[in-house]
């Protein structure tokens, strides 16, 4: 046996302590099961924070985690035209995810996970159906030597991110997933901020240059704000993008404290477990909403399905179970993420219909639908007639009956 390996035999291996896997670890300890959470620790995800209020009652998370509430957000398009979109009866709350990701961490080990530091490297399968994880372990954060290390679990969560090595060795296809580069800025907001910056409002650039298949995004958060922008397109430079984006917010000479970079999956992949002991959770499985790019509650509720699915496979011994996070997951939110996958395709794709995208989200109709989907993490049936409004105004724009200003 490794000098540093644990001789306890734990329930569930949660390997990632972000959003997903610290979700999952809380479920699990918190129901009595034997929890490891593993996590590289000093990883920050670039994101803009963004939470919806439904995250807030689902996952009891505290307003105090809040940096900063949103009740507006500002679309500009290519030719600068600004479309305010105020969130009646609501708000996005807005993290920063450093505080926020030690703190779900936090909450599962009060409940009973053990939290280790340290690096995934493989796992391997035993003959009695359990899982030897090896890791290269830190004694804490920050400490740059690490030593060989390896635990035991009957199940493994892996919730390492995107591009994550638990899915890459263990899951078919997993190779096949594209994804977006994601990059950010964090910048102290001034003492005195541009006139035009409001500390409650969200901007998004719809613009070519700042993006040529995503977006570009001020938001704020308190004493700071983040500044960012996405792409897939290989070359692209998002450092640059990120400059004109700080111009056209008039926060080019705000002081950056930290830059982040990292890539964010476009759609879930086909397969989250192994068939025998391990399923994927978060980035890792791929869920980040399109268009929007959104992922904290789509993570934390992927975390909660993988911990269910673990949960079933623990009790019954059948590892049919674990294909339930994937099934749910998308029973739930499958045809939220299909709707956002063909406005990203279509409404992204040119500055021309990036122009007449901006001008739509004038329509009170697509406000009031927007913001409550967003709210509530489904899509709107109570209003059926806003729907048809809607249909037959893009319609008008589609084919240029509407004329983009």
């Amino acid at each position: 046996m490794n000098s540093h390996e644990s001789p306890t035999l734990f329930d569930v291996a949660v390997i990632g302590g972000g959003p997903a896997g610290a979700t999952a670890a809380d479920d699990l300890a918190a129901k009595g099961f034997k929890v490891l959470l593993l996590d590289r620790a000093g990883r920050i995800k670039p994101c803009g924070g963004a939470i919806p209020p439904r995250a807030m009652r689902d996952f009891q998370i505290p307003e105090s985690m809040l940096v900063a509430k949103a009740t507006k957000a500002r679309m500009i398009s290519p030719t600068n035209h600004k479309v305010d979109i105020p969130i009646d009866n609501g708000y996005v709350g807005l993290v920063d995810r450093c505080a926020f990701d030690e703190w779900l961490r936090e909450r599962a080990a009060s409940h009973g996970a053990t939290r280790r530091i340290g690096s995934f490297d493989h796992l391997e399968q035993l003959d009695d159906g359990t899982v030897r994880i090896h890791y290269h372990g830190r004694r804490e954060a920050g400490d740059t030597s690490s030593f060989a290390a390896t635990a035991q679990a009957r199940a493994v969560i892996g919730a390492d991110g995107a591009k994550s090595e638990v899915a890459r060795q263990n899951i078919r296809e997993a190779e096949k997933t594209k994804y977006v580069s994601a990059y950010h800025e964090i910048v102290r907001t001034p003492d005195q901020p541009p006139n035009d910056y409001e500390a409650s409002r969200c901007d998004v650039y719809y613009n070519g240059r700042m993006s040529p298949d995503f977006y570009g995004w001020v938001f704020p958060h308190g004493k700071t704000a983040s500044i960012g922008v996405g792409s897939a397109v290989k070359g692209f430079s998002l450092r640059g993008a990120t400059a004109l984006v700080r111009t056209a917010a008039g926060l080019e000479g705000a002081e950056t404290l930290r830059r982040e970079g990292a890539p964010i999956p476009l759609k879930p992949l086909k397969f989250w477990d192994n068939g025998k002991n391990v399923v994927l959770a978060g980035d890792a499985a791929g869920v980040v909403a399109p268009a929007s790019g959104e992922g904290i509650y789509y993570a934390m509720a992927g975390g909660r399905f993988a911990a269910e699915a673990v949960e079933a496979f623990l009790t019954t011994g059948q590892a049919s179970c674990l294909s339930l996070a994937r099934k749910r997951f998308m029973k739930d939110h499958g045809r939220v993420f299909w709707v956002l996958g063909l406005l990203q395709y279509f409404w992204y794709s040119s500055d021309k219909r990036r122009e007449k995208f901006v001008k739509i989200c004038e329509d009170k109709d697509v406000q009031t639908l927007t913001f409550e989907a967003y709210m509530n993490k489904k899509l709107v049936r109570k209003k059926p007639m806003a729907h048809v409004r809607i249909f037959f105004k893009d319609m008008a724009h589609l084919l240029g009956i509407a004329k983009a200003q």
